[in-house]
């Protein structure tokens, strides 16, 4: 019996603690937002006009969306994106007219800095396949045994278990860290597609549904085989998923989750810490979220508009949405605007050629429309709505996230496919910091704490847990 009492009264003193802890953490950790100014933070590792603190050099990413004047003024411009000095257009444009999967090619490219010829390419993707069954034993134990009903949070454990399954996981020599990397981009979409088969049939109770990947198919064909119950897929289904992951194969160093990695890798760690760590960045909804975002911002204005071709009572949702007053109340509608790009993002631009015809072949041509409604119109009602104009383009998240819905993807699995796409960039930017950075990121942050004196324990007031608990001293 005491101890029962002793088991609630530490319940009742650790309920304490965790329930006025909010009021300690608002007092001891809130800063004035005037001192970032005072003392000339970069926050968010940005300048005042709102451009990124330019912390390194790359060759394989560049994203240009604005120039600027000889005042430091943002100049608005098309957006372009290259990946190795090749703009993505012209690489798209060239794998769509030559009929075939291009996802492999580009990551040869941002590994290797080169286009592959027919010979390498074929070497490559042979290496790949031979990495598309996991490790024997790894998807009973690691992930079936296991399961978690976030994917990103099974993927990021998976990547850290392969570590036990490399012969030499700590060699960060470059040729190593190629054939880890190579080895990953082999084993992701099985890990996906399993991690979220047993989420499915663990958490959701649905039917469980393995089937093999297969060493021949592209990366965009074993997912969808991999993710279906009956493994079907149609070739323009997978045409398309390949584009997307194409597109989202990499965005220069500054975005978020390439930065982990650069800044991991500059602890001359293994490629399974840094990549696990990259994989965490993504996670969060600030950064790998987006695509769910539309997905489900398009899901809640279906629900209240239902004829979407009524433009008036659209828009009148629309400004709802821009208020605050509708959808998840942030005021924001997502897929449009971005950091970097001011006018257009290409990827947006690429995507929804694809995505149109992908829609009419499917039936969805009303959805596609609303998402074109939205990229014309969202600008205007936000100008009407904050009384300013603002260079609020498309970015490729309204399409992509079109495409997913369109494609039945299910959200649970919207940023590990993203996570996917942008392996082959997270490596290609480790064997770059590896190679070429050579010392050891280390920011400084200043002390906005001012000085105190030591003060007994005796002499100390609490605040978060009261002296006398309210637990009965003696059993009733």
């Amino acid at each position: 019996m005491f101890e029962k009492m002793k088991n609630k009264k530490t319940a009742a003193e650790q309920e304490a603690l965790y329930k006025n802890s909010y009021k300690l953490f608002k007092t001891a950790n809130t800063i004035d937002p005037q001192q970032y100014i005072d003392n000339n933070v970069k926050r968010g590792l940005r300048n005042s006009n709102g451009t990124g603190v330019v912390v390194g050099l790359t060759h394989i990413g560049e994203v240009c969306g604005y120039d600027m004047d000889s005042e430091g003024n943002k100049i608005p411009r098309e957006g372009e994106l290259y990946y190795r000095g090749y703009n993505i257009k012209d690489l798209i444009s060239n794998i769509v007219a030559e009929d075939r999967f291009g996802f492999e090619e580009v990551s040869f490219l941002l590994l290797l800095g080169k286009l592959p010829s027919e010979s390498e390419l074929k070497v490559f993707n042979d290496i790949l396949g031979s990495h598309r069954e996991l490790p024997l034993g790894f998807a009973r134990d690691m992930i079936l045994t296991a399961p978690s009903n976030n994917i990103m949070n099974k993927l990021a454990r998976s990547v850290l278990a392969l570590y036990c399954y490399d012969e030499n996981p700590d060699d960060i020599s470059p040729t190593n860290v190629l054939r880890q990397s190579i080895n990953l981009m082999g084993y992701f979409p099985a890990i996906i597609s399993y991690a979220y088969q047993a989420k499915s049939s663990f958490y959701d109770n649905k039917s469980l549904h393995l089937h093999p990947p297969i060493s021949e198919l592209s990366t965009s064909e074993n997912i969808l085989r991999m993710i279906r119950p009956m493994g079907e897929y149609t070739e323009l289904e997978a045409r398309l998923l390949d584009i997307c992951m194409i597109l989202h194969a990499e965005h220069g160093g500054g975005n978020n989750s390439s930065f982990t990695t650069h800044l991991i890798s500059s602890t001359g760690t293994d490629t399974y810490s840094a990549i696990a760590a990259a994989v965490g960045s993504l996670k969060g909804p600030k950064h790998g979220g987006a695509n769910i975002a539309v997905i489900n911002m398009m899901n809640d204005i279906k629900k209240h508009v239902p004829d979407t071709g009524n433009h008036s009572k659209l828009d009148d949702y629309l400004v709802k949405i821009l208020k605050g007053e509708a959808n998840d109340r942030t005021g924001l509608v997502y897929g449009m605007g971005h950091a970097i790009y001011t006018l257009s993002d290409p990827r947006a631009v690429i995507l929804k050629d694809m995505a149109k015809k992908l829609a009419e072949s499917k039936g969805l041509i009303e959805e596609f429309l609303l998402c074109d409604y939205i990229e014309k119109r969202v600008p205007q009602l936000f100008a009407e709505v904050h009384g300013k104009e603002v260079n609020m383009p498309a970015n490729v998240d309204l399409y992509s996230g079109f495409v997913y819905s369109a494609l039945d993807i299910p959200n649970d699995i919207a940023t590990p496919l993203f996570a996917t796409a942008r392996l082959s960039g997270w490596c290609a930017h480790r064997i770059e910091e590896l190679v070429a950075g050579g010392k050891l990121m280390r920011p400084a942050y200043k002390s906005a704490q001012k000085l105190q004196e030591y003060i007994p324990i005796a002499d100390r007031s609490s605040t978060l847990i009261q002296k006398k608990s309210k637990i009965a001293s003696k059993p009733e």
